[in-house]
């Protein structure tokens, strides 16, 4: 099996033409792709990062191939030095395909896929593509914040949530990775959520947000991302014909 099709199998499931209309519609920057060529692929580890850890699980498990999320290579680089995971990979023969914003945005994607294990079903989209769309708001079984709380842990597998507010959930504005901005804080206020969920928030959004009487919960980037990984995963695993193996760093959950 060349690289191409496994970057075929990636296109299909999370189309790489999803993320240069987000960038051309949004006015983002992206760099999804084939980032390191390699030969034909005996195998392939799926890893949320690119990180000499993955690197390592890769070589063990016979992989030759790495497909990440976040993209292994983002701006242009100036130099390689020794304990890059880019380098580590181009010694090792590792080709590496990265699906950021096409992942993010695509239907069971990882955006929506942080709906689904938040306990929504559909719900109105923010930014809508052709054939996708990013953050949501939606409505839940009403239940009081600690409820929520935990069933989320439980969820996503981790015990790193920030909780701040009182009230009770029942509609919910999330943003997969760090998705929380003044655009995004805007939009979940005008849509009525009273419980905000994403990543990496900065101090003035959420306490604008606590201001408004809503709830927020921040899950660590990658409990909030490695979910829906996960799933994309299990998914490519099922469209190739070598080996698919999953890495999840247990650090960073």
């Amino acid at each position: 099996m060349r690289l191409k099709n496994v970057y075929d199998a990636v296109d299909e499931l999370a189309p790489f033409a999803l993320s240069k209309e987000y960038c051309d519609t949004y006015n983002f920057y992206d760099n999804s792709g084939i980032l390191i060529e390699c030969g034909e692929v005996k195998g392939v580890l799926c890893s949320l990062d690119l990180s000499l850890r993955a690197v390592e699980e890769a070589r063990r498990a016979g992989a030759n191939c790495i497909v990440t999320h976040h993209p292994a290579i983002y701006q242009p680089l100036s130099s390689l030095k020794e304990g890059s995971a880019v380098l580590a990979c181009a010694r090792a023969g590792i080709g590496v395909i990265s699906a950021h914003l096409n992942l993010d945005s695509a239907p069971g994607g990882i955006d929506e896929e942080l709906m689904l294990g938040l306990g929504g079903i559909s719900g109105r989209s923010m930014h809508i593509l052709t054939d996708g769309s990013y953050g949501k708001v939606f409505s839940v079984p009403e239940e009081p914040l600690a409820a929520f709380a935990e069933r989320v842990k439980a969820r996503f597998s981790t015990e790193r949530v920030v909780v701040y507010g009182e009230g009770k959930v029942g509609k919910v504005a999330s943003f997969c990775g760090a998705g929380m901005d003044e655009s995004t804080v805007a939009f979940a206020l005008a849509e009525g959520a009273d419980t905000f969920v994403s990543s990496d928030g900065k101090h003035h959004l959420i306490a604008a947000l606590v201001e408004q009487g809503v709830n927020v919960l921040l899950l660590t980037h990658y409990a909030a991302e490695n979910y829906g990984f996960v799933r994309f995963a299990e998914n490519l695993r099922s469209k190739l014909e070598v080996p698919v193996t999953v890495f999840t760093d247990e650090r960073l959950l």
